[in-house]
C-alpha cells in the first residue's frame, strides 16, 4: 500500500519534457520497427552489409540522440535553477541565523551588564553605610566634645542612631550644611588633626573606587551621576577641592 502511494508521487515529480522525450522515443522506435517489418522485412534487413546497417542505424538514432541531448540540457538547467534557489534560501537562513546570533549576543551583553549593575548597587549600599560610619567618626572628631564641642554626647548618640537605622548620609549632609555656612573652616574640620585627615583620606580613597566601579558597569553614566550627586558625593568633591587648594602653588 505504501509503495502504491509513493509511485504516483514520484511520477508527478518528473518533468514534462521527460514524458515528451519518452513518448517521442517510443513513437520513433515503433515507427522504425513498422517500416522495417512492412517495407523491408527483418530477414532482408539482416542480410545487409555492415556498412549499410551502420549507416541506417546512425540515421535512425541520430534524431533520438539530438532529442535527448536537448532534453538533458533543459533538465540540467532546471536542476541548476533548483540548486541556485536552494543556495539562495540557505543564504537567507544564514543571514537570519547571523541576525539571531547578533540579537542573542546583544541580549547576553545587556543581561551581563544588568547583572553587573545589580551587583554594584548591592555593593554600593554596603559601602554607603561604611562611608557613613567614616563620616560619622569625622563628625564626632570635629563637632563632638573632643572637637569644637557644639554637639554633646547625648545629641551625638541620637545622630549616630539615626545613621545606623538607615540614614547613611546624614553626617555628610551636616558637613554640607557647615560648608555652606562656614566654608573657611572646612579644612580644619576635615583635615585639622591627624585623625580627621586619616578619616577624610579614607573616605576619598573609597569613594574614588566606588565612582570607578560605577563607570565600568554603567556606560551611560546614570549610576555615576547618581552617586556623585548624593550627599556623600558632594562631600567627596569638597574634600577633593580642599586637597587641590592645599597642595596647589600659592599665587604671587
Amino acid at each position: 500500500m505504501r509503495e502504491n502511494v509513493l509511485i504516483p508521487k514520484r511520477l508527478s515529480e518528473l518533468d514534462w519534457r521527460l514524458f515528451l522525450a519518452l513518448s517521442l522515443t517510443f513513437f520513433w522506435l515503433g515507427s522504425g520497427a513498422y517500416y522495417l517489418t512492412a517495407h523491408i522485412g527483418w530477414d532482408e534487413f539482416s542480410k545487409q552489409p555492415l556498412d549499410t546497417l551502420g549507416s541506417f542505424l546512425e540515421g535512425a538514432f541520430a534524431p533520438l540522440a539530438f532529442l535527448w541531448l536537448v532534453v538533458g540540457f533543459f533538465l540540467q538547467q532546471k536542476e541548476l535553477s533548483k540548486n541556485n534557489e536552494a543556495m539562495h534560501q540557505q543564504h537567507i537562513e544564514m543571514q537570519k541565523s547571523a541576525q539571531h546570533a547578533a540579537i542573542q549576543t546583544s541580549s547576553i551583553q545587556i543581561s551581563v551588564q544588568h547583572s553587573q549593575q545589580q551587583s554594584f548597587i548591592r555593593m554600593y549600599e554596603m559601602v554607603r553605610v561604611t562611608l557613613g560610619s567614616v563620616v560619622g567618626m569625622l563628625y564626632i572628631s570635629s563637632q563632638g566634645p573632643r572637637g569644637v564641642g557644639l554637639i554633646d554626647s547625648d545629641k551625638m548618640s541620637k545622630l549616630w542612631s539615626e545613621m545606623v537605622n538607615g540614614d547613611a548620609e546624614m553626617f555628610s549632609r551636616r558637613f554640607l550644611l557647615l560648608s555652606a555656612t562656614d566654608e573657611e573652616d572646612m579644612y580644619d574640620l576635615l583635615y585639622g588633626t591627624e585623625i580627621r585627615a586619616r578619616h577624610s583620606n579614607n573616605f576619598v580613597r573609597q569613594y574614588a573606587r566606588l565612582i570607578d566601579g560605577a563607570k565600568k558597569c554603567d556606560p551611560e553614566g546614570m549610576l555615576t551621576d547618581a552617586i556623585c550627586d548624593s550627599a556623600h558625593g558632594r562631600l567627596y568633591e569638597i574634600m577633593l577641592e580642599i586637597n587641590d587648594a592645599a597642595y596647589s602653588p600659592q599665587k604671587s
